[in-house]
């Protein structure tokens, strides 16, 4: 079975906190580097009252001093709202911290709405539109320093920390293919150009001094629970939120419901189902059974698992589920 790892967006739950967030983060982490997870990654997302992984280099840092081997890092950072130095001396002080475990996943979206882009930014020039050459600036500051190079990172210069491209679309994937990285797709919530995107990145990849084969990575949701009932019950929250942020009103994870019923409309429904039609919902029977034909249709060689469980006893024991199932604590670390 294939490498699984664990996307985490420190989800702050309702009637709670950041602080509680942070903390079940660190918790899930530790358990899922007892259960055999490959990865554990943040993501960055902004004004946005549900996730409190806005600075994710600081969570990353939280994670990995409370892991010891499991890989840490970002899927991923937003590049547009960052200077690429400021993001290599971050991540190079990370590798220099816990060397041989931080991962940089780069994504080209702002994880926000304009106006929070603008106060992060205070310009919204550039941004998504020089992407390709932030990254290419970016990877130079982890090479070998050249002898009239007059701006380096320190820490980062030199350390090689693995670079990811992320993606919902074939933007990122003709990229990735490109320079010869390693390629993650937001299937968890953006399926729709999942295979068309699959197939650009293996078929246009040129090899690199990162990587001499293509690998992909696909983000799938997963709820994992005793019975089916009780697993689509406990998704309910994921559905609840995402219907909410269609509306642009963001909001806390909502606690489960009994039935979706008269919570939605019609196109909110047809929406909702074509976002998470990847996801994989039910006992451990139907959990395997999804995650196995949805690895015979990609040939993915890695997942990334999301758990938006409101309860964070159901959350550990649905990402515990799946470890049991398919053996991932058998297989060690992987890197690309």
């Amino acid at each position: 079975m294939i490498p699984l790892s664990v996307l985490d967006l420190s989800v702050i739950v309702a009637e709670s906190d950041a602080s509680t967030a942070l903390r079940n983060t660190l918790d899930l982490a530790r358990h899922a580097e007892r259960w055999g997870y490959n990865r554990f990654w943040l993501a960055e997302h902004h004004n946005m009252p549900g996730i409190a992984s806005a600075a994710t280099a600081v969570v990353i840092g939280h994670v990995a001093g409370g892991t010891s081997s499991i890989r840490v890092g970002a899927g991923g950072i937003m590049l547009p709202n960052h200077a690429p130095l400021v993001v290599a001396e971050q991540f190079g002080t990370l590798e220099a911290l816990y060397p041989g475990r931080i991962d940089l996943g780069l994504g080209r979206a702002p994880g926000t709405d304009p106006r929070t882009a603008y106060a992060l930014r205070r310009t919204l020039a550039g941004g998504a539109d020089t992407f390709p050459d932030d990254v290419v600036e970016l990877q130079s500051y982890f090479g070998p320093p050249h002898e009239d190079q007059a701006v380096n990172a320190v820490p980062g210069t030199g350390l090689n920390v693995p670079i990811w491209l992320l993606g919902s679309s074939t933007y990122s994937a003709r990229l990735a293919a490109l320079l010869g990285l390693p390629f993650a797709f937001a299937s968890h919530f953006a399926p729709a150009e999942m295979m068309e995107a699959v197939y650009v990145y293996r078929s246009r990849f040129k090899p690199s001094a990162t990587l001499e084969r293509p690998y992909v990575m696909l983000g799938l949701n997963v709820v994992a629970a005793e019975s089916d009932e009780e697993a689509r019950r406990l998704f309910t929250s994921l559905q609840q939120a995402f219907v909410n942020l269609r509306r642009g009103q963001p909001t806390k994870l909502p606690p489960p419901v009994d039935s979706m019923n008269g919570l939605m409309t019609g196109p909110e429904r047809m929406r909702l189902d074509e976002a998470l039609k990847c996801a994989v919902v039910g006992s451990p029977e139907t959990v395997r059974s999804g995650i196995e034909r949805f690895i015979e249709r990609t040939e993915a060689d890695e997942l990334i698992v999301a758990g938006g469980i409101y309860e964070h006893a159901a959350r550990l024991r649905s990402f515990e589920l799946l470890s049991d199932m398919i053996g991932s604590r058998d297989l060690g670390p992987v890197r690309p």
